[in-house]
């Protein structure tokens, strides 16, 4: 990131203090949260919130519960979240928070109670007006309705805008869960046009089969893509005459992975990234095309479903290859995007249809497409690095029109 980001600046003539002050988060917390486990014994584990950028809106972003989170990280996906939220041009700065457990040794109770004493360790730093977290790994729909309702206890009233990716019954919106994968798909539709392409001729490797991957692919079967394979965390599934992506979806449901579905080649997900086809929809974890592979991609046109999939090397080796990469903080804005919807909806009180969702999250994915590729043709550069000068010009503009407090 700290490479696109001064491509970025560079094209833009950026000084060196309005860097220095993108470069940095405006606030950090950190706190201990002490906690009675299940077997009465006190443990105190540490959670974080970092607000990278508040000057086009509150802060935005998620909160993950794992073993290796650090501040570190926090404040590079903060970062990352700022640029997301400007190049589709939503009014929230970045925000991202975490807290360092393992999820998967805590009982309900003990996530409930770790989410809870988190919650009022930050209070001061949370509200519709100042941070709307949202939920990220190993976070979901529960641990946000527990966040919500402690700091609605605090401030005396309920407060469902205070943070999104809530159950629809406590103000979560309509769309919400695929908007990720419909903005994937939303975006490679776009990219396929400008490659003068269509669907029907189109096979498509997509790497993932959560939210992102799961639901995008089942997006663009509908839409008449050729889905040649898929994957799991435990490998992928491969048919060169295309898959029926209702009935995989189906059998992983049912079985829990996607080995054994019927007619299908068993391979490596990694395998599958080097499958012959025309779109690859990387929307698992990071760092999966690399300088070791990127060679071997036949792909002509990527997009990021995932965050960070791509390395700063195999970048460079993709554009020698004039293979197009539409990047994370464009391809998969999808769902900082319904966020934002949702947050409008808890402030007015009104609620919309699923169909007002997903055509309004359209017409916001179309447009930051053309946003993004207009700068690309305009500064002779990448999608990626289009993205960074669009989302830092956004917020940087911000900062000179509004000049420094002091």
């Amino acid at each position: 990131m700290a490479r696109n980001f001064n491509a970025a600046a560079d094209k833009l003539g950026l000084d060196e203090g309005l860097r220095e002050v993108l470069r940095r988060p405006d606030r950090e917390v950190t706190v201990a949260i002490p906690v009675v486990m299940d077997n009465g014994k006190l443990e105190v584990f540490t959670g974080y919130r970092v607000q990278h950028n508040f000057s086009r809106g509150p802060c935005k972003g998620g909160i993950r519960y794992a073993p290796d989170v650090n501040l570190d990280e926090v404040r590079a996906l903060s970062a990352w979240m700022t640029w997301k939220c400007a190049v589709v041009d939503v009014p929230f700065g970045g925000g991202k928070g975490g807290v360092i457990c393992d999820p998967r040794k805590l009982s309900q109770g003990e996530l409930e109670r770790i989410t809870r004493r988190y919650t009022s360790g930050i209070l001061d730093i949370l509200g519709p007006d100042r941070d709307v977290p949202a939920p990220d790994v190993n976070t979901n729909e529960q641990t946000m309705a527990w966040l919500m309702d402690t700091y609605s206890m605090h401030v005396r009233r309920t407060t469902t805008a205070v943070v999104t990716g809530k159950p629809i019954a406590l103000g979560g919106s309509r769309g919400r869960r695929e908007a990720t994968g419909r903005g994937v798909m939303f975006v490679c539709r776009e990219a396929l046009k400008k490659l003068g392409m269509r669907p029907e001729n189109t096979r498509v490797v997509v790497q993932g089969s959560g939210n992102v991957g799961g639901i995008g692919a089942e997006l663009m079967h509908r839409e008449g893509y050729k889905i040649v394979s898929i994957s799991d965390m435990y490998g992928a599934i491969h048919n060169e005459k295309g898959l029926d992506i209702p009935a995989v979806m189906a059998h992983l449901k049912k079985n829990g992975k996607l080995a054994g579905f019927p007619g299908a080649k068993e391979l490596t997900s990694a395998a599958a990234l080097e499958l012959p086809c025309e779109v690859l929809v990387p929307a698992a974890t990071e760092n999966q095309i690399t300088s070791q592979n990127a060679e071997r991609i036949q792909a002509k046109l990527i997009i990021e479903g995932a965050n960070g999939p791509t390395t700063d090397a195999a970048d460079k080796i993709l554009e020698k290859k004039g293979v197009i990469v539409v990047p994370d903080i464009l391809a998969n804005a999808g769902g900082v995007t319904v966020s934002y919807f949702e947050w409008v909806q808890d402030r007015m009180g009104y609620f919309w249809t699923e169909e007002h969702v997903n055509t309004s999250l359209e017409q916001i994915m179309v447009k930051a497409f053309a946003d993004v590729d207009a700068v690309a043709n305009k500064y002779k550069c990448s999608m990626r690095i289009a993205a960074y000068i669009l989302a830092i010009d956004r917020v940087s503009s911000v900062y000179k029109l509004r000049g420094v407090f002091a």
